[in-house]
């Protein structure tokens, strides 16, 4: 089935600049998560997940990835009308600039919309982790008469001041907004929400960054080249000028701004019970199919490991970490609170011969590593000590990244034996 009245727009982002150096050379939306998925997996599985399965994901950054990654895994049938396409910032005759904002993005693409039948636009982010079914915010989008629908998230004071938060009446009818508000601004602006999450203190409804748009108003809107930000300028022009409904959500939801929040997210997945299910069948989360063996562990202690296919593992010790696809781990090595995003390919041994290679791809022997990221294709020799923590001070080097205590080693550095951080 496919949902013919909806098509989704997945916005992949600027630069990513706060998620660096996990961006360097990706965009955000082709970032690795959980071990063996992207980013733009989220957005895309909840939309197949819901039946809608016309899908563009815009981006301007790095994109080569991104590009790779969706050609190579979301294929459908050819007597079907399902599609993931990437547009990409593109020189026309009559813009000659990038993406400038969301709603610039949205409406430099608008020529490509337009070539397929839709009632309704739904507008998604491509960095945020959470799993809905957009069939009941399109319902109720639907059934109120409204132009515009946001979906709304309760949060506490100290992160309200990050998000577009909101004001609604008794009909959940958005009466005001505003962007990003500072501490001084946020009295008056709590909101009726349920108990559990007053008990919470999150008393604020902000803006999750998920729209539905009515295709008529959303061609209006895109005619005003001034605007060029939905949470800046589109949304809060349209308070009060057009019916604009809250959609009020409770469930897990987390944006991947930064690198604490995506280390905190991917940390996450290892709990007893995470706050993301990666294992609920009707909420299955689609990447692409590795043909790929089964993991072989040799390891004294596994506790709350999250371990993906294709792995040789010979580790001392797995607490709390998440283990990307074929990756090595030499004996005696303790792992701890760390996401290894794992290898691209093997090393043979006649590509090791060849080459002289003296650090292999994955993790040495004896290392310790503890409160980090590994990025993609990285080589960590034997007897390395990695411990992140507050007690670091933020740098950056070559090879490697300390932020708020967080260790990212950068794509595909390598890591001498003996080397202490």
């Amino acid at each position: 089935m496919i949902n013919e009245e909806v098509l989704s727009i997945i916005l992949g982002g600027g630069q990513g600049s706060r998620l660096y150096p996990l961006t360097a050379d990706r965009s955000k939306p082709a970032v690795p998560i959980a071990g063996k998925y992207r980013l733009v997996d989220i957005p895309i599985s909840n939309c197949i997940n819901s039946d809608i399965k016309r899908m563009y994901v815009l981006t301007q950054f790095n994109s080569a990835s991104l590009n790779r990654h969706i050609k190579n895994t979301y294929h459908f049938s050819f007597f079907s009308s399902a599609f993931v396409d990437i547009l990409a910032a593109e020189q026309t005759m009559s813009n000659a600039n990038w993406f400038q904002g969301t709603a610039d993005a949205v409406r430099q693409s608008m020529h490509h919309f337009l070539s397929h039948d839709f009632k309704y636009a739904l507008i998604l982010s491509g960095d945020q982790l959470y799993q809905m079914d957009f069939n009941d915010i399109i319902n109720k989008h639907k059934e109120s008469g409204c132009d515009i629908t946001i979906a709304t998230l309760p949060v506490n004071a100290k992160d309200a001041t990050s998000f577009g938060i909101l004001k609604s009446n008794e009909d959940n009818m958005i009466t005001s907004f505003i962007e990003k508000p500072n501490s001084e601004l946020l009295k008056g602006w709590e909101s009726e929400v349920s108990d559990d999450m007053k008990a919470e203190g999150r008393e604020y409804l902000a803006s999750m960054g998920i729209y539905v748009f009515n295709r008529e108003l959303l061609i209006e809107l895109m005619n005003d080249p001034n605007t060029i930000d939905f949470g800046k300028e589109i949304i809060p022009q349209s308070i009060g000028k057009h019916k604009v409904l809250s959609y009020p959500y409770e469930g897990y939801w987390t944006d991947i701004g930064n690198v604490d929040s995506f280390f905190e997210a991917n940390i996450g997945l290892t709990d007893e019970i995470p706050k993301f299910n990666l294992y609920d069948k009707e909420k299955r989360i689609y990447t692409h199919a590795r043909m790929l063996p089964t993991s072989k562990v040799s390891c004294k202690e596994l506790d709350r490991a999250v371990i993906s296919e294709g792995c040789i593992i010979h580790a001392e010790k797995i607490e709390q970490s998440v283990i990307g696809i074929r990756t090595r781990i030499g004996q005696g090595s303790v792992i701890i609170r760390t996401y290894i995003m794992g290898t691209d390919f093997y090393e043979t041994l006649e590509d090791i011969e060849k080459h002289k290679i003296e650090i292999l791809i994955g993790v040495g022997e004896r290392c310790h590593i503890e409160n980090a990221i590994i990025d993609k294709n990285c080589r960590i020799g034997d007897d390395v000590t990695i411990k992140g923590g507050a007690h670091l001070e933020d740098t950056e080097t070559d090879k490697y990244l300390i932020k708020d205590g967080i260790v990212v080693i950068k794509k595909g550095a390598t890591i001498p034996s003996g080397f202490v951080i």
